[in-house]
């Protein structure tokens, strides 16, 4: 079905019925979600629209087929995931009406009334002008009367996507986000204390989380404490345990507490828990939050949890079959099962009836060395941290290992630092070997 408009405005647009191919009414538009280009170009990447329920969703622009007066097309099912805006999106009708704007050419203010969005020759919606009303009491030598509507194009004003500090930033923010963190990491550590801290305010919290765990300790402690506080308590959650509670450990002691007070309950206890062990013991590295079920839990469930796309591949490599409760400290550890071996099983099969009989475990005040020793020993991508009474507590994976063995300046060497006080890898390698 072709598009019988070639424009539309996105004020008039809301509260307009979004119907399926067959004719059933399925939503009502409530915005338009735009992406800013160069030049102060936008691109439509969807719209929210409100689905029985009063839920907002998200609808990409390449699932509409029609817009006319009166009703929106869709293609197909809407998935019914509640909106939430990502990095360097911005909401037409929620940001841009009613903001202030800046025309270029120096004749004055005005406020955003409606936009329009035209149909290019790719088919894709760009915002191409805007209804302002200048400011009253203003000298705009344009404008006929005080107070008039003009239409004019998005370059012919500023202010339209912020103040230019938040345009940037959020461009910057849309241009990196197919970087992998390591590569983003290195981006920000080249950038001044100010910008680095304003790309770091537009990352979503996972993105900015993945890209904390790639920063030198200097560098993460001054992106947190430059964050809102709530904001930066948000971002310690989504962190796995460990590596959240590494960085609070790097933070001004005023700082670590208050942050600690601000985080989900459940996710701030796993943190103190990790503060109370020394940094470079088994306590001090593991994840709290290894892949744990009971051993009546089937082949199948514990391949669906293997395949969770957030999963590290460490952790993904290994479940723990444990008695309840399923979160640690659990009940008595009865062993792992490789995911390699449950390839090789039915689905139907109980995990209880492949646990390795010769599960290697370690305390969790084991040093370092010693964990490292273990690991390296009997070829291990993790090894499981447990208590006196057997319980689980964790598990170590060779990657916590890894950032804990290398020089804490690692990140910021071109070379590998063989100096006095650093440690080379094939040292500890050959160390362990030696036992």
């Amino acid at each position: 079905m072709s598009t019988n408009l070639q424009r539309f405005y996105a004020a008039r647009l809301a509260g307009t019925t979004v119907f399926d191919p067959i004719g059933d009414s399925v939503a009502k538009v409530r915005d338009v979600v735009v992406m800013p280009q160069s030049r102060g170009e936008a691109r439509t990447v969807g719209f929210v629209v409100e689905v029985p329920g009063k839920r907002r969703v998200f609808l990409p622009a390449t699932r509409v087929t029609s817009i006319s007066p009166g009703q929106v097309i869709s293609s197909g099912v809407i998935n019914v995931r509640r909106f939430e805006k990502r990095s360097g999106e911005l909401l037409v009708i929620g940001d841009m009406l009613d903001r202030e704007v800046t025309m270029v050419d120096g004749s004055g203010t005005g406020t955003v009334e409606d936009v329009a969005l035209d149909r290019n020759r790719h088919q894709d919606w760009e915002l191409s002008r805007l209804h302002v009303r200048r400011r009253r009491g203003g000298s705009l030598s344009r404008f006929v009367s005080r107070g008039e509507s003009v239409t004019v194009r998005p370059s012919e004003v500023t202010g339209l996507y912020g103040t230019q500090a938040e345009q940037s930033a959020h461009l910057l923010a849309a241009s990196y986000q197919d970087l992998n963190p390591a590569d983003l990491a290195e981006i920000l550590q080249e950038m001044d204390s100010k910008r680095r801290v304003e790309l770091a305010d537009e990352l979503p919290d996972e993105r900015l989380a993945d890209v904390l765990e790639e920063l030198p300790e200097d560098t993460r402690v001054e992106v947190v404490t430059g964050l809102d506080a709530k904001r930066a308590a948000d971002v310690l959650d989504v962190m796995d345990p460990d590596d959240a509670a590494d960085l609070v450990q790097e933070l001004p002691e005023s700082v670590a507490s208050q942050l600690l007070s601000l985080m989900e309950p459940e996710e701030a206890e796993d943190v103190r828990r990790l503060l109370a062990y020394d940094e470079y013991t088994a306590g001090g590295m593991m994840t709290t939050e290894p892949l744990i079920v009971s051993p009546e839990t089937p082949v199948a469930h514990c391949l669906a949890m293997i395949s969770r796309e957030e999963l590290h591949p460490a952790l993904a490599s290994t479940v723990h079959v444990c008695r309840s409760p399923l979160e640690t400290p659990t009940g008595r550890l009865l062993g792992i099962v490789h995911f390699q071996l449950l390839l090789r099983e039915p689905p139907d099969r109980l995990v209880g009836d492949l646990i390795a009989q010769d599960t290697v475990t370690v305390p969790p005040t084991t040093q370092l060395s010693q964990v490292t020793r273990e690991m390296a020993t009997y070829n291990l991508v993790s090894i499981p941290v447990v208590d006196a009474d057997a319980r689980l507590l964790g598990a170590v994976t060779v990657d916590d290992v890894l950032d804990h063995v290398l020089p804490d300046d690692w990140r910021e060497q071109d070379e590998p630092m063989t100096t006095t006080g650093q440690i080379d890898l094939s040292e500890i390698a050959r160390a362990t070997r030696k036992g």
